[in-house]
């Protein structure tokens, strides 16, 4: 499933999330709890955060026009770059806002248990949908840390869902502790303390997407492994005798652009130098499937004076 981006994962999150919106929404109007209100405008970002990840899959799969002749894979680093501002502006500042609000201005919850019983049932909704993002992962992951894999993951959907999940559950454990210590407490400004706390973890997730989608945005290359790999299957031939510069950009999660120069064997005629290139992108692009597009300059290797 990973391999089309998690779509598993995202439907998920945004299932679970329209219904914890709205559930939340209740809890608010029924006790009045600034964690709830925070909380309730967090799910209905992240709700309209998965949708947007779904148009940007969609959108990338238009074929290549004369105006975007490398196609439209990086719609899916747009939106997704999208979703972190969403993240950080309506979540993140709303609840910073509501919760300052709520420290300054202290006002009693009415019913708590309701606010209690429905983060209750948000956090298993979201257990199941932050393990179904995590199932979703293992397959990309591979043996690196998870962390390693928010950081250096080309495919942008898994992360995005990862790290929200993750901030939700956080998030709902911050505004259960808030309501729950205004309860045993009867001092509502500890509703507004979770609401703060809920604020500041979405604020760090955000940035985090933010710096890491931006990276996508604009252009990275392979990692160093796969990069060894991609000039180990260039020189594998007998024609090459070594890559002299070699560029590479992923232009979207599945579509990797390599472009290199090659020496290749002096004395080679015409008909054996387009084989050698023919040979050599044969032989990355069945080691690297996502290299779909490679441009190989052959030339003859001069030691540097």
């Amino acid at each position: 499933m990973a391999a089309n981006g998690g779509t598993k994962a995202i439907l998920a999150a945004l299932f679970a999330n329209a219904g914890i919106a709205a559930a939340k929404f209740v809890g608010f109007l029924i006790t009045g709890s600034s964690s709830m209100i925070a909380e309730s405008v967090h799910s209905v970002a992240d709700t309209s955060n998965q949708g947007l990840l779904l148009l940007g899959k969609k959108t990338a799969t238009r074929r290549a026009s004369r105006e975007h002749p490398f196609g439209y894979g990086r719609d899916r680093y747009f939106y997704s770059f999208v979703v972190a501002l969403i993240l950080f502006s309506l979540g993140s500042m709303f609840a910073l806002y509501e919760g300052i609000h709520k420290i300054s201005h202290p006002t009693q919850l009415s019913s708590p248990v309701v606010a209690v019983v429905i983060l209750v049932v948000a956090i298993a909704l979201e257990t199941y949908s932050f393990r179904t993002a995590v199932v979703e992962s293992r397959a990309l992951k591979g043996d690196k840390s998870w962390w390693a894999f928010v950081r250096q993951s080309k495919t942008p959907e898994l992360p995005v869902v990862l790290l929200e999940d993750a901030g939700a559950l956080f998030g709902l454990v911050f505004a259960l502790l808030g309501v729950g210590l205004s309860v045993v407490t009867g001092d509502p400004v500890w509703d507004g303390i979770g609401t703060v706390l809920i604020g500041v973890l979405l604020g760090v997730i955000a940035v985090v997407l933010i710096v890491e989608m931006k990276s996508l945005l604009i252009g990275e290359g392979s990692g160093q492994r796969e990069l060894s790999t991609v000039v180990d299957r260039l020189t594998a031939g007998d024609e090459v005798e070594r890559v002299i510069h070699i560029r590479t950009q992923y232009l979207g999660p599945d579509e990797l652009l390599v472009a290199a120069k090659l020496a290749l064997r002096p004395g080679l005629d015409m008909e054996l130098v387009a084989r050698a290139i023919d040979e050599a992108e044969a032989r990355v692009r069945a080691e690297v499937p996502a290299a779909r597009l490679i441009y190989l300059e052959p030339d003859l290797y001069r030691v540097p004076a």
